[in-house]
């Protein structure tokens, strides 16, 4: 164990500092501390040796200047126990530093403020707070390092029911995390420096999506039960700054999410992003097998459920408005693996809580504001990372090209619009059936097109839904004309996909002869 003899405290979030140092005073701690830190204290009635009287030397260069001397690092980094080390600060007179509390100046929060200048951004770069840190953490077997706030309670007990002793285990664990946050800090500043300067950069220079060097940090969120299966096992982690997605969820009820609950649960929030009208998705093993919009979310939901009403059995439904008890008798004897929305009401929570306990509901933010403007996806593979900006392209009526003889109707456009975005949300090999609001069949994940057309048009039947009138739509191009007709001979009326086959031509000539209307969109969206 390591006793606490002294304490250098000198942090920028100054949140807790004065308790913390109360607690720490209590046991005879001697408080050292620099410029606003010790102004703190000494206002609050707490005794403080400035550093200054350590160093001999006052804070200069507008205070980058403050800690950077051998008083201080020799008193953190000094073996405790090493002869030699003992007679050296005896011989120059250094005490030791016990417990380094720093937090750093505010680097990030300074480059997110709009407007924020670059000499501005360049002050707000700690020098003497990351050396502090990393000194106590690397000699934490002699010393502790604190950076946050949060950490002070935890300590301040540890300490308590000690004797002011801090343990081997925790002044490695405090040596972790300050070793995290000084990187996380470094990789900000990095990442900051990467940009071009406004006033040197051309217009087009931008910075790269990707950069040379990708460092990851996240939190460790939960562990769980297994992962896709009992054999493996898995965690939940999220990453550092603002949460989205499925980051920003709240359970509100239920056991607790499953490794296969969260990919699901991902896979649906993608879909229901897609649109602002009222809508619900239904997922299946990542896969859409229904979805709707509706002048209401009620009517949105009723037709989402009956787009498959099989396959909606252990399911994940999302609904883009708030759930109040009027939206759930559709749900009425359906095992749904998660529900989730934007709100719920207290009401449609208490209902949900008595009648369906098994039931995880999510809150979750049903729209992208606040993302980024090009977000990031990361997927691993063994041995490697695999990145690329999300696939947030939408159909752009404009750029879209109707190469058959006849013109989509107002209705077909209208389907054609809906069915082009659930399909992006499709595995490959994907074709979509559907109405102007509804899908009606999914064929997904098949080896060949023309099966997947197979598929769809097997699905929509199985569930009586007409065809006459309904539209398809393919993640990619038809390679050869057996799909198209597929799901003409079932009753589609138009057809939208990529185009760029070297057999258009034929399947173009197809659509004609059948009378349907084809539209090429030129951009593909494979979902593996």
């Amino acid at each position: 164990m390591s006793r606490v003899r002294r304490a250098l405290l000198s942090v920028s979030d100054k949140t807790g500092i004065v308790e913390l140092a109360q607690g720490l005073a209590e046991f005879g701690v001697e408080l050292v501390s620099t410029g606003g830190t010790a102004r703190a204290l000494g206002e609050a009635g707490l005794k403080v040796r400035e550093v200054a009287e350590l160093t001999g030397f006052p804070e200069m260069l507008d205070g980058r200047v403050k800690t950077l001397h051998p008083a201080i690092h020799g008193g953190i980094l000094a073996r405790r126990g090493h002869p030699e080390h003992v007679r050296q600060l005896a011989l120059h007179g250094i005490e030791t530093i016990d417990l380094v509390v720093v937090n750093l100046y505010p680097f990030e929060a300074t480059v997110a403020r709009p407007g924020a200048g670059f000499e501005e951004i360049v002050e707000s770069i700690d020098v003497g707070g990351p050396a502090l840190i990393r000194a106590a953490a690397k000699n934490h077997a002699g010393a502790g390092v604190l950076v946050d706030p949060a950490q002070y309670g935890p300590v301040l007990e540890e300490l308590r029911r000690s004797g002011a002793e801090l343990s081997p285990e925790t002044r490695r664990r405090l040596a972790q995390e300050a070793f995290r946050r000084t990187a996380q800090y470094d990789a900000a500043i990095a990442a900051w420096l990467r940009a071009p300067l406004p006033s040197r950069a051309p217009a087009s220079d931008t910075p790269p999506l990707f950069p040379p060097i990708l460092r990851l940090e996240a939190e460790r969120v939960q562990e769980l039960r297994y992962g896709e299966n009992p054999h493996q096992a898995a965690a939940l982690y999220r990453p550092s700054g603002r949460p989205l997605g499925v980051g920003a969820a709240r359970q509100l009820h239920g056991p607790e999410l499953s490794y296969n609950n969260i990919l699901d649960f991902a896979a649906a929030l993608g879909l229901l992003l897609e649109f602002d009208e009222p809508a619900a998705v239904v997922i299946k093993h990542t896969n859409p097998c229904g979805a709707a919009v509706g002048a209401d979310v009620r009517a949105a939901l009723e037709r989402a459920k009956a787009s498959d009403p099989v396959s909606i059995y252990g399911g994940i439904v999302g609904v883009n408005r708030p759930v109040e008890p009027s939206l759930l008798p559709p749900l009425a004897g359906v095992l749904l693996e998660i529900l989730f929305a934007p709100a719920f009401t207290a009401e449609a929570l208490e209902e949900l809580a008595r009648t369906k306990k098994k039931l995880r509901v999510l809150q979750v933010p049903c729209d992208r504001s606040g993302w980024p403007s090009r977000p990031t996806e990361l997927r691993s593979v063994p041995g490697a990372l695999l990145a690329q900006d999300a696939d947030l392209a939408d159909l752009d009526p404009d750029a879209s090209k109707v190469v058959s003889r006849r013109q989509p109707t107002a209705a077909e456009w209208q389907g054609l619009r809906f069915a082009w975005r659930v399909a992006k949300h499709v595995k490959s090999n994907a074709i979509v059936l559907t109405s102007t609001d509804q899908v009606l069949g999914v064929g997904a994940g098949q080896m060949s097109r023309v099966d997947a057309a197979r598929l769809a048009v097997m699905r929509a039947r199985d569930h009586g839904h007409p065809m006459a009138g309904a539209v398809a739509a393919s993640d990619a191009f038809f390679p050869f004309r057996d799909g198209l007709d597929v799901v003409a001979e079932a009753g589609a009326t138009a057809v939208i996909h990529p185009g760029g086959s070297i057999r258009d031509d034929e399947v173009i000539a197809a659509a004609d002869a059948r009378g349907m209307a084809m539209v090429l969109t030129g951009i593909r969206h494979f979902k593996h």
